[in-house]
């Protein structure tokens, strides 16, 4: 029998609607961590994006203790903290910090890409090194950060020190891969937008993975796009709000997130379409009973410990409803 019955999380992009401002996006962020907490969710991560007028999650730290200060026990986290654009030491006192205030409810997910364009990483970084090629050093410097005093250097994290923050590798190539699999650490991989990889990195991940003081056994998350309603015809509708959303990503331009349209087809030119399309194929679409029938599938073929959920959807609503769905299948009901 395959197993459906697995924790499910939330990665949130924190976009801007339309109509809307930064004060509203921050506000939507908060209501959906709670909801979600309500529904059972196990954890509740915000990304890091910069430059883009659209998003609202440049400063990741700050919003995950902004969502930890309103929500009681779901687990908070980034999704991910871009390594590359970060000292280590900063980051670990920045999250020893609120693993003090909030124990046991704080993940750190951590990347490699810049979560941006070229430029703008450039603004960003402490030096003019390529910070992508330390990345393997800088996750080890955290893991450190936040171990025993005895296994550290003179240079500490204050607070930081013995909080053991659980940390994931997340990947959209299979470089994270190989990383997360040597170290024995839990690997999160990017489908929701880079599905091209998937198998492979899960499959390097999975016969490569060395256990660890942290994971005896490999843990394979996935994220991907869900858009469950009460019907599949109106889960199709919906999903012309993370279409656009995808059509945007492929022009390079700056919408907000739109309203549903009744057709797709007058947006995009046939090569956009492929590309948008081509980005989101890891996606969970419609109905319950078809939304089920496509995570046994997905399941079936592997199998993976978590499933992460992206939901774009207009209605705040209507983007609950869905993650509710999703949670009433997991749990069976």
């Amino acid at each position: 029998m395959t197993n459906i019955n697995i924790p499910v999380s939330v990665l949130n992009l924190a976009p801007i609607r339309q109509g809307q401002g930064a004060k509203e996006a921050i506000d939507a962020m908060v209501e959906l961590a709670q909801a979600t907490e309500e529904m059972g969710y196990s954890r509740y991560w915000i990304a890091e994006h910069h430059n883009t007028p659209t998003l609202v999650s440049s400063a990741t730290s700050i919003l995950i203790k902004h969502t930890l200060e309103h929500t009681n026990t779901i687990r908070v986290g980034s999704g991910g903290v871009m390594l590359p654009n970060h000292s280590p030491l900063v980051v670990a006192e920045q999250f020893g910090t609120m693993a003090t205030i909030y124990p046991g409810r704080l993940d750190l997910g951590l990347g490699r890409a810049p979560g941006t364009d070229m430029m703008t990483a450039s603004a960003l970084r402490r030096s003019k090194n390529d910070s992508v090629f330390t990345f393997p050093e800088d996750v080890n410097a955290l893991l450190t950060y936040f171990g025993p005093a005895e296994k550290q250097d003179y240079v500490k994290a204050y607070p930081g020190v013995g909080t053991n923050i659980p940390i994931y590798i997340l990947g959209s190539s299979t470089d994270s891969a190989y990383l997360a699999a040597k170290l024995g650490l839990p690997y999160v991989f990017a489908s929701h937008f880079a599905p091209r990889y998937m198998e492979e990195a899960i499959s390097i991940y999975r016969n490569r993975f060395e256990p660890s003081e942290y994971l005896d056994a490999p843990y394979m998350m996935v994220c991907l796009n869900v858009i469950a309603a009460e019907t599949d015809e109106e889960a199709k509708l919906e999903q012309t709000t993370m279409q656009q959303f995808f059509l945007n990503v492929v022009r390079g331009t700056q919408k907000p997130l739109s309203p549903p349209i009744e057709n797709m087809d007058s947006l995009w030119s046939p090569p956009e379409k492929q590309m948008a399309i081509q980005m989101s194929s890891v996606t969970l679409l419609g109905s319950k009973s078809s939304v089920k029938e496509q995570l046994i599938k997905f399941q079936e073929k592997y199998n993976v410990d978590e499933i992460m959920a992206v939901s774009y959807l207009f209605d705040p609503e209507k983007q609950k409803r869905s993650y509710e769905i999703l949670k009433e299948i997991v749990d069976g009901k």
